[in-house]
């Protein structure tokens, strides 16, 4: 008889805390021109990561931008851009939620920047927009090497702190 994977009641209640910060840090506390956008939106995603797992911060990533797409638009919702949030949230969590090391760290920024902002994301503004590719992801090299490095410090912070944060809120 195959197992079933219940998500609990606390799990839940995180995962809707983590897609309302995600919107609130993406939506009103970040720098957003058409094709760059500088802020902190994956901290929510990378401790959903870090507590829950890959599915589960993929689906906080995914429904965050689904819903302050809809809800607080900056341009037109195109489902390519949820694509890769799912993607990126997967992604911290397959590399992130067993072991943090700074290798993995540093492994899943590069992955999560080179495919999901500069290559995909990229490539979804070209579409959304009708800009070159080419051009358009040369403008978006500076902005994925700055935030690269940031998500690099601010989740080895998060990392470190994680068990004073979970000492405070135990998830099971």
């Amino acid at each position: 008889m195959p197992t079933t994977r219940k998500i609990s009641t606390q799990h839940l209640v995180f995962m809707a805390l983590m897609i309302a910060l995600n919107i609130i840090l993406s939506r009103f506390l970040s720098i957003a021109a058409w094709n760059l956008k500088i802020g902190f939106a994956f901290v929510p995603v990378v401790l959903t990561a870090l507590y829950l797992g890959k599915w589960q911060a993929g689906i906080v990533a995914a429904i965050a931008d689904f819903l302050g797409a809809i809800l607080f638009p900056i341009g037109q919702y195109f489902p390519g851009f949820t694509l890769t949030a799912f993607l990126v949230g997967f992604a911290y969590g397959y590399f992130l939620h067993e072991k943090q090391t700074m290798l993995r760290i540093v492994a899943v920024i590069f992955l999560t920047e080179l495919i999901g902002s500069l290559l995909l994301n990229t490539f979804w503004i070209s579409v959304l927009y009708g800009s070159p590719f080419l051009p358009l992801m040369a403008t978006r090299v500076i902005q994925c090497l700055i935030m690269g490095i940031v998500e690099i410090v601010a989740i080895r912070a998060l990392v470190a702190f994680a068990p004073r944060i979970r000492a405070f809120a135990p998830i099971k």
